[in-house]
């Protein structure tokens, strides 16, 4: 296992019919590798990746996820 930071930031947002320009989420998990492998893949092959999986979010403009180990 290990400690992985998370920054995802979403430009051009639309939560409850509500515009933001930008959003920036960041959190810390403890994973294994495979599972940081398995996350990145769902993050690049999956469209609807954000939308599906957060209440209220309707549109994304641009998004990016980052992923890096935490000493």
């Amino acid at each position: 296992m290990m400690k992985v930071k998370f920054t995802l930031t979403m430009d051009d947002v639309i939560v409850e019919d509500q515009h933001l320009d930008n959003i920036i989420l960041g959190w810390e998990e403890e994973l294994n590798q495979d599972q940081v492998l398995e996350l990145s893949q769902k993050w690049i092959t999956s469209k609807n990746f954000l939308t599906s999986r957060m209440i209220g979010l309707s549109h994304v403009g641009e998004s990016s996820l980052t992923i890096e180990p935490v000493d």
